[in-house]
Order: C-alpha cells, then sequence, then structure tokens
C-alpha cells in the first residue's frame, strides 16, 4: 500500500481526517449529508473521520469505511492532503481513493447517501475544504502539455496529439509561445476540436479572455500571467491552472484561487537540462501546505505515477513523456 511521504512533520495540534472518495465502476462516486444540528450541517460529504490515538491514516480510513457504511477497503490510494484553517482548529484532510471495495453499502448510522457522477459533483452543496477533493476526483492523473507546433505542419502535430488522446489522455495544455495570438487562436481552434472529440479537457497557455473564443475548458497560466493577477481570472465553471517553481510561486496560484498548478522541475529535463531539479522529497514538502491539486513536471514518465503519489501529488505532467509515438509507448 502506497503511503503519503508527505504526512511527515505534522503540526501536532492539528486535527486529522481520513476521507474516502469511494468510486464505483460507473465512475459514481458516494457521498454523505451531514446532520443538520452539526457544524456545517445540511451539506454533503465525503465519508470518513478523525485518526484515533495510533491510528494510521489508512487505518483509519478502514475503520471509517466499516463503521459508516458497512464495506471492506480492497484496493485504494492516497489522493490528496488539504491542510484547511477553520477559526477555532486546524485541520488536515487525508483523501483517499478507493477504487476497489466489498460488500453491500448500508448507511449504518442513518445519514442520507447517495451515489453521483463525479461530472455532477459540482452541483452538490459541500463545505468549502472539500472543493478542492471534487477537483481532484474530476482530473486525470496525466497532463499532456503540447511541444512548440512551429517544427510541425498543423496536420503533423494534430496526428501526434490524436496519438496521445487515444493512448487515454484526457487533460491537454495547448502551450506554443513562439506564435503571435492570432495564429496561437487559428491553431488553437482545430486543437480544441480534436479534444473535444475524444472527451479531453483542453487548457490554452494564453490570455484568458482567448478560452471562451475558442471553446476551450480553462487557461493555464504561466509564470507571468500567474503574478500579474490579483484575482482568478475566470469562472468557477471553467479551469485555471500555474505553473509553478517555489514555494511564493504556490502561495500567489492560492491567492487568486487556482484549481490546480504543475511544480518544475522535479527530473532533469531535455527542454530546460541546465535547470537545478527539486527532487521527490522537495516536492513532497512543497505539496504539504498547499489546498489544491499538484502535478509533478520535468523528467516525467506514466511509471512514475505512483512514486509522485506517494508525494502527494495528483500525477505527472509532461510533453515528451505523453506526446506522439513516444507518449503512446510510454502509456503503455
Amino acid at each position: 500500500m502506497i503511503m503519503y511521504a508527505s504526512t511527515q512533520n505534522i503540526d501536532p495540534d492539528c486535527l486529522r481526517v481520513a476521507v474516502a472518495v469511494i468510486r464505483d465502476k460507473r465512475a459514481r462516486v458516494l457521498i454523505a449529508k451531514r446532520p443538520d444540528n452539526v457544524d456545517q450541517g445540511d451539506l454533503w460529504e465525503f465519508p470518513g473521520g478523525k485518526l484515533e490515538s495510533g491510528e494510521s491514516s489508512y487505518q483509519a480510513l478502514l475503520r471509517e469505511i466499516k463503521e459508516e457504511l458497512d464495506l471492506e477497503v480492497v484496493a485504494a490510494h492516497p489522493l490528496i492532503q488539504i491542510p484547511y484553517c477553520y477559526p477555532d482548529r486546524k485541520v488536515l484532510l487525508d483523501v483517499w481513493l478507493v477504487d476497489e471495495f466489498q460488500g453491500v453499502m448500508h448507511a449504518c448510522e442513518g445519514q442520507p447517501v447517495q451515489w453521483v457522477s463525479q461530472d455532477l459533483l459540482a452541483e452538490y452543496s459541500f463545505p468549502q475544504a472539500n472543493r478542492a477533493i471534487i477537483h481532484a476526483i474530476r482530473l486525470s492523473d496525466r497532463y499532456l502539455i503540447t511541444p512548440d507546433s512551429t517544427p510541425y505542419s498543423q496536420p503533423m502535430f494534430l496526428d501526434d496529439l490524436r496519438i496521445s488522446l487515444e493512448a487515454g489522455v484526457r487533460l491537454v495544455q495547448y502551450r506554443d509561445p513562439l506564435l503571435s495570438a492570432k495564429d496561437y487562436q487559428d491553431y488553437a481552434g482545430p486543437v480544441v476540436q480534436l479534444c473535444q472529440e475524444y472527451g479531453a479537457d483542453i487548457l490554452l497557455n494564453a490570455d484568458a479572455a482567448m478560452v471562451s473564443a475558442c471553446g476551450a475548458q480553462g487557461v493555464h497560466l504561466n509564470g507571468d500571467r500567474l503574478w500579474s493577477l490579483s484575482e482568478r481570472p475566470l469562472g468557477e465553471a471553467q479551469w485555471v491552472a500555474a505553473s509553478c517553481h517555489t514555494r511564493d510561486d504556490l502561495l500567489q496560484a492560492a491567492r487568486i484561487g487556482v484549481d490546480f498548478v504543475v511544480l518544475s522541475p522535479v527530473k532533469v529535463t531535455q527542454s530546460h537540462p541546465h535547470a537545478v531539479p527539486i527532487g521527490m522529497a522537495a516536492l513532497a514538502g512543497l505539496i504539504r501546505d498547499v489546498g489544491f491539486p499538484v502535478y509533478a513536471l520535468g523528467g516525467m514518465l506514466p511509471v512514475d505515477l505512483g512514486e509522485v503519489r506517494a508525494c502527494g501529488a495528483q500525477g505527472i505532467a509532461a510533453i515528451t513523456g505523453l506526446y506522439g509515438v513516444s507518449g503512446y509507448k510510454a502509456c503503455q
């Protein structure tokens, strides 16, 4: 069982809570409603509960799911950790994705429960701290960043992107910094159309105003755009992501309310061979204090998924490791 590397050195005064995202084979997620007479009552939440003395997060997960739902957890892996400060206490939500379980679900405590399509979770009212959990559920574990298209003809560029989509990529950032704004928008149209053909979300590494014009699902902010903003550039219905390299970048991303970030470089990369990689230990440390999903970028391949998840990351972001023929082979 993979355990979070980032659970070390947690504030002893922080209340730790094990949370289960239980997903069935139809991609539905089990949610429960809080009693109306408790704090944040009448809101929906994910099953789980506080760690008892001496318990690990995983042990608490097993116990809580058995006590609340009479289900046996068979397979689970870390999804995200969310530190959250309430007026009277600090809480760490240690969230696990449960993909395999046994038994017949029964609400042992009489709480209302419901299976909900993961794409419809945003329509339910949850405590604010659960917002990042919903994002992590909806996001893929692989985030493809396209290479510069200028060395390609557009048909070849789209052919290679199609290969990646055929391999299962469902989250794409269209990045093409060498193009003029007009050429970028002209190229973005076919890229967006192709991604939509496969049901993949496409984010534009461009001015946020271009997102609606091209029909994309969101914007990805480079460093300059991230630091130029004082608030979120798009509404909650669209993705806002950002590129980060330092703790200060992560704090700025949190201030403007991003949905997720990429953090780099984790390993040595072909595109930036002289950049000093932060390594896995630093990755885990930087992720520990943020409350949104983080993708590891820099020398990443699908085989690295287990290791970055153990650091608390959502998954990997990559160009070479996910794009075209080489990316297809890496995904097999």
